[in-house]
């Protein structure tokens, strides 16, 4: 009889469950529930619906029993970077702030009052970008300073979930090191940094590796589920999840995690917080077994999903990529520029900054998509040049996993833009690196080795040749 392991992934715009079980020595993955997610406007700002969001992952849960198919264990993903606060009695304080919103504005000059941007960078290794935690703490600090004051717990969204369904607060690390408050030496909360940037230290939580057993649902979840499983931390950061999932067996292996943000990277064993790579802005987040995803964050589809939200509603995304591939327009744009990270409208924002470059101003949805498209592949071949630079290595491979594995033009144009053999897949990376992360506690797979050469013989992969 098989053993069912449930993947709970949140994304921006949208969350699904996904079982997964072995079956003659492969992963086999069945999606059971679906819903949608985005931030809303609530009193100005952008914000989670994070109690809409707990209903969904309950109702995804009472499906499992619907289907006779009750879960080993469970575990939720999500987004990086945000978090909520909660008072001594578990009651929030004040909105689930999302990351895209400006709270956040001017907000790093507040912090390097405390520290110089240098020596925050040597001691976390971290890349600069003003959503991170450590600075949405500081707009909380300046704008709202009695919900530090009230607060007694900080919880990773994630954890929040996780929380809800267990009652037992903790924080998986390699989400907790996207808030830029953890020491890649130490490999837990730099306390000295949180006291100097006047953080109360009360509110962190113990920080657990993917993998740890948190407990079982409380009985009020049980009773709304219909059965009790074990809720099994998989990787909680999506990135992380789905980087587990790149099916390589070689240990130098550059990879993207390719969905609304591309993250580009290697893994690595100790953290590099030299002058170079901060000036490359590049970062070393927590990945499994205390691995280093040595990445770079870049703006990825993000770009092209609010495009097609404008201009393409009625497009799915196979027929833009098709169209745009036909475009042979060249004008190119910086797609790590902070001014598409939450434009009023992503369509003119592009168009802007081609005609402030003096470039093909591109019309409609097929030459925007091109625009954007080719950034991206520029942007990744730059990427290259600075992570083989970083790491004294060559990669004669590109492994591209998440939503973007389906993205045929780009895929193509991303191989010959880097001179690398792409290999594309599998879409479902993070689920599949979540149910991993709770496959080997439960002894089904003996390491992450393992895994990914099941996950290898599982997932059907393109090849695109430079």
């Amino acid at each position: 009889m098989s053993r069912y392991y449930l993947a709970v992934d949140i994304g921006a715009s949208s969350g699904r469950h996904i079982l997964a079980h072995r079956e003659g020595g492969r992963m086999v993955l069945e999606e059971i529930y679906r819903f949608p997610n985005g931030m809303t406007n609530q009193d100005g700002s952008l914000v989670w619906d994070v109690d809409r969001l707990f209903e969904e992952i309950k109702a995804g849960m009472r499906q499992c029993a619907t289907l006779g198919k009750i879960p080993e264990s469970m575990g939720i993903d999500t987004w990086a970077v945000d978090y909520v606060l909660l008072d001594r009695d578990g009651r929030r304080l004040g909105p689930a702030y999302a990351y895209r919103d400006d709270r956040t504005a001017d907000m790093d000059r507040e912090v390097y009052r405390c520290m110089r941007e240098e020596e925050l960078y040597g001691v976390t290794g971290i890349q600069k970008q003003n959503f991170n935690t450590i600075y949405q703490l500081m707009a909380v600090k300046q704008q709202h300073p009695e919900y530090l004051e009230q607060a007694a717990k900080l919880l990773m969204i994630p954890d929040y979930f996780h929380y809800l369904l267990t009652g037992v607060a903790a924080t998986e690390y390699t989400n907790a090191t996207t808030t830029q408050l953890v020491s890649p030496i130490t490999k837990t909360w730099d306390m000295n940094l949180i006291r100097t940037l006047g953080y109360p230290t009360g509110i962190f939580q113990n920080i657990l590796l993917p993998g740890s057993e948190l407990g079982h649902l409380t009985e009020s979840i049980q009773e709304e589920v219909g059965y009790d499983c074990k809720v099994v931390l998989p990787a909680t950061h999506d990135t992380a999840s789905a980087v587990m999932a790149v099916p390589s067996n070689k240990e130098d292996t550059l990879y993207i995690s390719s969905g609304t943000w591309s993250l580009m990277g290697t893994e690595i064993m100790t953290a590099n917080c030299s002058p170079e790579s901060r000036e490359l802005n590049l970062t070393n987040e927590g990945g499994y077994d205390y691995r280093f995803r040595y990445l770079k964050n870049i703006m990825g589809l993000w770009m092209i999903q609010s495009v097609k939200k404008e201009i393409g509603q009625d497009m799915d995304f196979g027929t833009i990529c098709a169209m745009a591939a036909r475009e042979d327009i060249v004008s190119l744009v910086d797609c790590n520029d902070s001014r598409f990270l939450a434009p009023e409208n992503m369509t003119l924002e592009v168009q802007n900054a081609c005609r402030e470059s003096g470039q093909q101003v591109p019309e409609g949805i097929a030459q925007v998509a091109a625009v954007i498209y080719n950034s991206l592949a520029e942007c990744y071949r730059k990427t290259v040049e600075e992570i083989e630079h970083m790491t004294g290595k060559t990669y004669d491979r590109l492994y591209i996993v998440g939503g973007g594995a389906k993205a045929d033009y780009l895929n193509r144009i991303t191989a010959r833009a880097t001179g690398r053999t792409v290999c594309a897949g599998p879409t479902e990376a993070t689920a599949v690196g979540n149910v991993a992360a709770q496959m080997i506690a439960f002894r089904e797979f003996q390491s992450l080795h393992d895994a990914r050469v099941c996950i290898y013989h599982s997932c059907q992969m393109e090849i695109f040749e430079p």
